[in-house]
């Protein structure tokens, strides 16, 4: 019977059905089926069993790694079974399931900065480099340099698409992360099938696509699609087999991405949104028909309080909303759409309690007949239970406050200014007294990162 290791790679094919590739035919290799949830299965098996073979890994030893996520829960997820402890440098855009997945394995996780560029000393790789140096018996995996990541897809994902096309693709589209699948699909292609083109995904802000195009390495933006883009060349990168390069903002990405589980019912990750959007895009500017293959790189469920968040996607102006020239603009979450958590006079303090802990929230509108009648705090929730718990019984009318700071949504800013310095949240109400919504400091901030 084979172990979680023995199932690595294999992964299945499917063409997509539902979704408009012009005249060709468009193919996914479902990465995310790996044990490990994502195509860094491949790289991790193949670099700690070189690291083995070459003496620089040793039972007992803590491998070292600066990742996005993927790479990370991959190592994690080998290093574990083969006996090894995991330290793991990864940059604070990630999202929340990718950092308390890499927990749940064991690793140990060091948080820094996205906002850094190479040489920078909290620069996730020359972090984890530098730790790597410090710690006895550590191996730093280096996957951007290590020639055993490309070796993985050159051994492995190369061949298997080439066996379950039948022989039959004309073009794969990838993005570089570490550059390992590109690279290593790049030489199994130019020595077997030189037809096949390399087609490169991008996220906006990387510098990759105009490299292929110009050679020209321009200053690095940002982007939140994570596992793909770079501000840097890898040292393993072979682009020299790009045929075609496609930039592809984060709205066109996450919308792919969202698409694809709407319409082909495939759960994928914010990078496989990119690839899928580039894909796309390649297979709709073709004049006659070709099979192109893409991947999905890693799992949706990593992302579901990212891209799968109506609510975190309109934090980040990435679902267009109509614009109300008002205080409407500012608020993310809406009454009349249900999304406010709210609770009523007469439930209790335990009720409030538990949606405190569920929403992550700290006040609570008082709504009845749906009119704000009160606000609750978690103040006011802990000064009435602290000397009494039996408290937690009475209910939310007995300790809301009634003093409310409410304004029209026709108030202009500095109005909200006001009631935060005293320490309250301003509450928008219609002229009639219906409730609209609150409006937090996060919602502001928000607001004025989105105009610039």
């Amino acid at each position: 019977m084979a172990g979680v290791l023995d199932l690595i790679g294999n992964t299945p094919m499917v063409r997509v059905q539902r979704m408009d590739t012009g005249p060709c035919a468009l193919f996914l290799k479902l990465e995310s089926q790996n044990p490990g949830g994502s195509i860094k299965d491949r790289i991790a098996a193949s670099m700690i069993d070189a690291a083995e073979r070459e003496g620089k890994l040793a039972r007992g030893g803590t491998i070292v790694e600066a990742t996005a996520g993927n790479t990370g829960l991959a190592l994690a997820l080998v290093g574990t079974l083969k006996g090894y402890r995991t330290l793991l440098v990864v940059p604070d855009k990630m999202s929340r399931e990718k950092i308390q997945h890499l927990k749940a394995l064991g690793a140990e996780v060091v948080m820094t900065r996205s906002d850094v560029e190479k040489g920078h000393p909290e620069y996730y790789q020359d972090l984890a480099a530098r730790l790597a140096g410090e710690r006895p018996g550590a191996w730093y995996a280096n996957q951007f340099g290590n020639p055993a990541n490309p070796a993985a897809h050159e051994r492995t994902t190369g061949p298997e698409i080439w066996s379950q096309m039948q022989g039959d693709v004309d073009a794969v589209v990838c993005g570089v992360g570490s550059a390992g699948t590109i690279t290593g699909l790049t030489r199994f292609f130019r020595t077997q099938h030189a037809s096949v083109k390399m087609i490169l995904a991008d996220p906006k802000g990387s510098v990759l696509a105009e490299y292929t195009r110009s050679g020209r390495l321009d200053r690095a933006g940002s982007w939140l699609v994570e596992g793909i883009g770079e501000d840097f060349v890898p040292p393993i990168a072979d682009l020299s087999g790009v045929r075609e390069a496609y930039t592809i903002d984060d709205a066109e990405s996450f919308a792919a991405a969202r698409e694809l589980l709407r319409v082909e019912g495939i759960f994928a990750g914010s990078s496989s949104g990119t690839l899928l959007a580039a894909a796309l895009r390649y297979c709709r500017s073709r004049s006659a028909p070709e099979r192109v293959v893409t991947f999905v790189c890693d799992a949706g469920a990593k992302y579901l309080s990212k891209m799968y968040d109506d609510f975190w996607m309109s934090d980040q102006g990435l679902l267009p909303q109509r614009a109300s020239g008002d205080l409407g603009d500012l608020i993310s979450r809406r009454f009349a759409e249900g999304a406010v958590v709210t609770v009523t006079p007469n439930d209790t303090l335990l009720t409030a309690y538990g949606r405190f802990k569920l929403y992550n929230v700290s006040q609570l509108p008082v709504i009845e007949d749906g009119r704000v009648t009160g606000i609750l705090d978690e103040s006011d929730v802990l000064l009435a239970v602290a000397r009494d718990a039996e408290r937690f019984n009475a209910t939310v009318s007995t300790v809301m406050s009634t003093r409310l700071d409410t304004v029209t949504p026709d108030a202009p800013i500095a109005r909200l200014l006001e009631i935060f310095e005293r320490g309250h949240v301003p509450l928008v109400v219609n002229r009639d007294g219906t409730f609209v919504g609150l409006i937090t400091r996060i919602d502001v901030l928000n607001y004025l990162r989105r105009k610039i």
